[in-house]
């Protein structure tokens, strides 16, 4: 009979330990999946609680503004710092952040309803709570994305890293579906408000409570996120900006806008984003005026929450379903998805009804779906692998600077003049289209420089 195994033997031959068992990888898709439905909840009722305040369309918009900005500012800087201070404590952080600034929100939204403070003061108090989301909210997408990654080995990775970020496509399906279920007797349109920050509640605490903060066994660095502005939001994950993906690249050098490999793809990046921002300003408050409800802004949640749920899942479809199923290069991604929304945009400016809202929403959502990942992955593969985190920065700031005022202009330019403010829009894309065409590189010759570098 052949001899035991010495100790030590035993216990190098034993499989290693799951990095990250199911639950806990369960918990941090929920942290991810509360903040996104908790944000696309609260746009699918903002529009018809401005109604009911009495206030201007575009000072709405413009409540977001300061905290899109602060959250571009703000996320970087969490981002570093969660590789240094602790992801655990940044998730945490951006937890407290959603749910202090959900609880204000709805209670200073709540008096304002109440005749209790006056539509300006309650505008001006909203946005300063709503800021407190932009500024600490933005602490906890990077630290759960370098939280896996650093406990997951390089080849469960990239499908770990896509489940955490479908988490926030999926919640901006959720966020407007439950949205007109939790408008509850007494809260009236501030109901979702009020259950998110319980939601969040129960989230911190079984992450402080189920959550071991040990050392990472991977290297890893927390990246920026978007901030869940819509379902067009990209959230997407670039296995090769990973350290252990860059060893024996060289030194990254500082890239602009405007350096030449990425221009192109900025400029669509910039006009694309606009033209989607625009857009998602403008919907929630079409969708009352062509159904006539402010009159009864309590009974447009519902139907805003439908559309905007039509559209999130038409992104869906787009960025887990066409693009791999067809297996579109960042050219054709980019320029067939900007075709799409334009014409999207055109059936969503001329519905009349519910319906026919929505197929036009979900048409052009479909559309800005395929664009921004085509414009993300270009960007990517026009650069080399050392220069990864530069150009994950430079998607992260256009995407979040197209979110800073162009919803509120778009806003502004509906109340002016309809067909100006959607001309406006699909000159966007069409510019996009015209640019892309002679600009872009081809996807042959993105696939080809990547292979050899």
């Amino acid at each position: 009979m052949a001899e035991a195994d010495p100790p030590e033997l035993a216990a190098h031959a034993a499989p290693p330990p799951r990095a990250i068992s199911r639950g806990r990888m369960i918990l941090l898709f929920s942290v991810m999946l509360v903040t996104a439905a908790g944000n696309t909840a609260m746009q699918s009722v903002m529009p018809s609680i401005g109604t009911a305040l009495g206030v201007a369309d575009v000072w709405i918009s413009l409540a977001y503004t300061w905290s899109a900005l602060l959250w571009v500012v703000c996320a970087p800087f969490w981002a570093r710092r969660s590789d240094r201070r602790g992801r655990k404590a940044m998730m945490a952080l951006g937890l407290v952040g959603f749910i202090v600034s959900m609880g204000l929100c709805g209670l200073i939204l709540w008096l304002g309803l109440a005749a209790l403070l006056p539509a300006v003061w309650t505008l001006i108090l909203f946005a300063i709570a709503r800021s407190l989301y932009g500024g600490f909210g933005s602490a906890a997408p990077p630290a759960v994305q370098a939280y896996v990654a650093a406990r997951t080995p390089r080849s469960e990775r990239t499908q770990a890293l896509s489940m955490i970020a479908s988490s926030f496509g999926l919640g901006t399906v959720l966020g407007p579906a439950l949205a007109p279920l939790l408008i509850f007797p007494g809260l009236g349109l501030t109901g979702p408000f009020a259950a998110f920050a319980l939601v969040g509640v129960v989230a911190l605490v079984a992450l402080r409570l189920r959550l071991p903060n040990d050392t990472p066994q991977f290297s890893a660095k927390g990246r920026t996120f978007d901030a869940p502005f819509s379902a067009g939001s990209n959230n997407s994950h670039d296995e090769s900006g990973d350290d252990d993906d860059n060893e024996g690249d060289g030194p990254a050098q500082r890239l602009s806008w405007w350096e030449p490999r990425v221009r192109p793809w900025v400029i669509a990046g910039l006009l694309g984003g606009h033209a989607q921002a625009m857009v998602l300003g403008i919907v929630g408050f079409l969708v009352l005026d062509r159904l006539g409800l402010r009159g009864d802004p309590a009974m447009g949640a519902g139907p805003v929450g439908i559309v905007l749920m039509c559209g999130a899942i038409a992104t869906l479809l787009a960025q887990w379903g066409v693009i791999p199923r067809l297996d579109l290069g960042p050219r054709a991604a980019t320029l067939s998805g900007v075709t799409l929304a334009g014409l999207g945009t055109v059936g969503f400016a001329l519905a009349q009804d519910l319906h026919a809202i929505a197929l036009g929403y979900s048409v052009a959502s479909l559309g800005f779906g395929l664009f921004r990942p085509g414009f993300t992955a270009g960007t990517s593969l026009a650069v080399s692998r050392a220069e990864q985190g530069e150009a994950s920065g430079i998607v992260a700031s256009i995407s979040g600077a197209a979110f800073v005022v162009a919803p509120a202009v778009g806003v502004l330019l509906y109340n002016l003049s309809e067909p100006v403010a959607f001309g406006i829009i699909i000159a966007f894309c069409a510019m996009v289209l015209v640019v892309g065409w002679k600009q872009l590189t081809s996807d042959e010759v993105l696939t080809h420089d990547r292979d050899r570098a």
